[in-house]
């Protein structure tokens, strides 16, 4: 079962808001706040979520994230 950073269950399809400022390889970096609508639970980590920024798709840690 994947958990976001205060213990809730995430499902596919949930919204889910940064809590801290994060550097992406690559890209512009993700601000606290930011909210991400319909997650996709990732298939090979129970502690990550795939969200779509733009045009391409980030995966995340679950303990920067929580349940909006």
């Amino acid at each position: 079962m994947t958990k976001d950073s205060n213990g809730n269950a995430l499902q596919d399809g949930d919204n889910v808001m940064v809590i801290r400022d994060l550097k992406v390889k690559g890209g512009t970096d993700l601000k606290r706040g930011k909210v991400f609508k319909g997650i996709r639970l990732s298939e090979d980590a129970d502690d990550a979520v795939e969200v779509r920024e733009g045009r391409g798709t980030l995966v995340l840690k679950t303990i920067y994230l929580k349940k909006t």
